[in-house]
């Protein structure tokens, strides 16, 4: 390059200038999800110096704590006795935004006993804070002066070197950070809201953690909110004094009792911690929040992905040391050491509820009344879960709550029949149960996809989705003489449901109370739903449905030749009182099983009850059809 050139051209070494206030804006924006972290940012900062000053030789250790002190004026304090900062290094962390420090490396960036980057961390006070002022003296160099770095929301900010009497610099070594809070953020640092948070973020970290509140008579009383030890740790106490903690600690922080509890250790990871599980039941698509700290720093409260979906019955709080959080450090990042984990996690999960279950103890009996749900779940992808869940799953039947298992027993190599909707159980139960025909009811959540698992696995049960001649076969036929004597009234009830593709017959069957059953087949139902799609399509795509749909089989509506109602039905005279009367049985039916009546099938039910009641409040006729109308005659 010429030096011309050279004179004219701009530096390409430049960095770019960055705007804090934009920076602010932006954490408090973008970054994190409320202003509540600025708290455990500084924790981080304070237990990560500590951790850092635990590296030195033993002479320049200190004691090691940190210190937080809502101040009267509104303020907020919060000193460590970590291993400081030179006045070099306080210009690298504090005087450029995002670059990569020697004090980064001697902090351990990317080593598992550290949590965080000191300047972006303290930076997220500026969510809560117009100022941040840090007096910080090394504990590493201790003949370097100490500093003071103060920093205001617009961006501005001053370095400068002070005293070592200054009597805000730590005495062995170590930070103060004292935030003044911005207009309307005041109540972020009000002595009860700061102790609250402390407890929140930091009741698990290993290093004291000392909130100092002032009581009405003025004093100050320093209160540690840190935990020596996981509530987890086994340590020497009891067992029984172990559960009898583990179980306050989950009604303290997570709001409920639990029905058990589930110890977690995944060494490979970095895991430990106990799975709870949910006294009442749930949803299977609620959302299952996790509790999860990283190197015992609360990370979130709402961690969804820690666990597989079927694990929706339990809530976990957890320490880990080897997964990755975000960028917020809010959550964790979604790759795949957090997708072995929650493999491994589940494993864990599922052994524990096979072990419970396969007891047949009350622990047991109370966790299938309340999550049979996650059981059906897991059984639908895993063979050994299912097995057990054909032993000790309740399923709904005609014959009263029953297992699989004990159903198949009962029938003894007979057909094991079971409905996949609610509404076709419904209607089938009161003719199933009176013919003593062993119906299940297949038509909650997940239960027509399991039974169909079950079939699979178990050919010798014979399990299969009823048939409508499944139930027919089980009524008793009228005598031929009977028979006969209606064959025009059924004829005449086929021709009034015509429009409903429904066939009319005539059985005995109990109970007597119920005057007419609706049989449906499901191929017809489909081939039904094929013709109308046909018919409301074009051509060529209504062509194509046409020919491949099958000829629809009618519906079969059943009445009962033993019931009163039915009887009298077909001893009276065939015209519109009749077949509104048929009317009324086909849609009372469908009422019978639950389903709403579609568009058609309420048009049919109105106009049957109009013809009823103007058969019922017609006047008499009269003698002379040419005598004048009585008052009140429609004529």
């Amino acid at each position: 390059m010429t030096s011309a050139a050279r004179e004219g051209a701009p530096d390409s070494r430049a960095a770019f200038q960055v705007d804090l206030h934009g920076v602010v804006d932006l954490l408090a924006r973008h970054l994190y999800s409320s202003p509540r972290v600025y708290l455990r940012e500084l924790l981080q900062n304070g237990v990560d110096a500590l951790t850092a000053r635990g590296l030195l030789p033993e002479a320049q250790r200190g004691a090691g704590g940190i210190l937080v002190t809502p101040c009267a004026d509104g303020s907020l304090e919060v000193r460590d006795d970590g291993v400081g900062l030179t006045p070099t290094e306080a210009v690298e962390l504090l005087a450029t935004i995002g670059r990569s420090s020697k004090r980064d490396e001697d902090l351990g960036a990317g080593r598992e006993e550290f949590l965080g980057q000191f300047g972006i961390g303290l930076l997220s006070a500026f969510m809560v804070a117009e100022t941040i002022e840090l007096v910080s003296r090394s504990a590493r160099d201790t003949g370097a002066p100490p500093v003071r770095w103060l920093g205001h929301a617009d961006g501005r900010y001053e370095l400068a070197e002070i005293a070592h009497d200054d009597p805000d610099v730590p005495a062995d070594g170590g930070s103060l950070v004292r935030l003044h809070p911005r207009r309307d953020m005041e109540h972020w640092l009000a002595a009860e809201t700061v102790m609250a948070l402390a407890e929140d973020v930091g009741g698990l970290l290993p290093v004291p953690v000392i909130v100092t509140t002032t009581l009405e008579d003025g004093t100050s009383v320093g209160r540690r909110v840190s935990a020596p030890a996981l509530p987890w740790a086994t340590g020497t106490a009891p067992a029984v004094e172990r559960d009898r903690r583990l179980t306050a600690y989950a009604e303290r922080t997570l709001g409920f009792t639990p029905l058990a509890r589930i110890d977690l250790d995944i060494p490979l990871a970095g895991l430990t911690g106990v799975a709870y599980v949910l006294p009442a039941a749930l949803a299977p698509t609620s959302t299952a929040h996790h509790r999860v700290y990283l190197r015992r720093m609360l990370l979130s409260t709402a961690t969804a992905d820690l666990l597989p979906p079927w694990a929706f019955f339990v809530r976990c709080v957890v320490d880990v040391a080897a997964l990755r959080p975000t960028a917020s450090r809010e959550g964790l990042y979604d790759d795949e050491v957090l997708v072995a984990t929650r493999d491994a996690l589940g494993r864990q999960v599922r052994a524990w509820l096979l072990a419970t279950l396969a007891e047949r103890s009350p622990l047991a009996t109370a966790f299938l009344r309340t999550h049979h749900l996650a059981v059906r779940a897991l059984a639908l992808q895993d063979d050994e879960m299912l097995e057990l869940a054909a032993q000790v799953l309740p399923f709904e039947s005609t014959l009263g709550t029953t297992t699989l298992a004990d159903a198949a027993d009962r029938l003894a190599g007979e057909r094991l029949l079971f409905t996949t909707d609610l509404e076709e159980f419904r209607r089938l139960a009161p003719v199933a149960a009176a013919q003593d025909l062993l119906l299940v009811n297949g038509g909650y959540v997940y239960d027509d996809e399991l039974l169909a698992r079950v079939a699979a696995r178990f050919p010798a049960w014979r399990v299969s989705r009823v048939a409508a001649d499944d139930v027919a076969h089980t009524l008793e036929e009228v005598e031929p003489l009977r028979e006969l004597e209606v064959t025009d009234a059924l004829a005449a009830a086929s021709t009034a449901l015509g429009s409903a593709d429904c066939d009319v017959v005539l059985r005995r069957f109990e109970p007597t109370t119920l005057p007419a059953l609706l049989l449906r087949d499901t191929e017809g139902d489909h081939a039904r739903a094929a013709a109308a799609t046909a018919a409301a399509a074009d051509d060529l795509w209504g062509g194509i449905v046409a020919g491949l749909a099958k000829p629809a089989r009618p519906r079969r509506l059943v009445l009962n030749d033993d019931n009163a109602t039915v009887r009298a039905l077909l001893a009276g005279d065939a015209g519109p009182v009749q077949d509104a009367g048929v009317h009324a049985l086909y849609v009372t039916s469908l009422l019978a099983s639950g389903r709403p009546l579609h568009d058609g099938e309420a048009r049919l039910l109105d106009g049957a009850l109009r013809t009823l009641l103007d058969g019922a409040f017609a006047p008499p006729s009269s003698t002379d059809p040419s005598a004048p109308p009585h008052e009140g005659d429609p004529r």
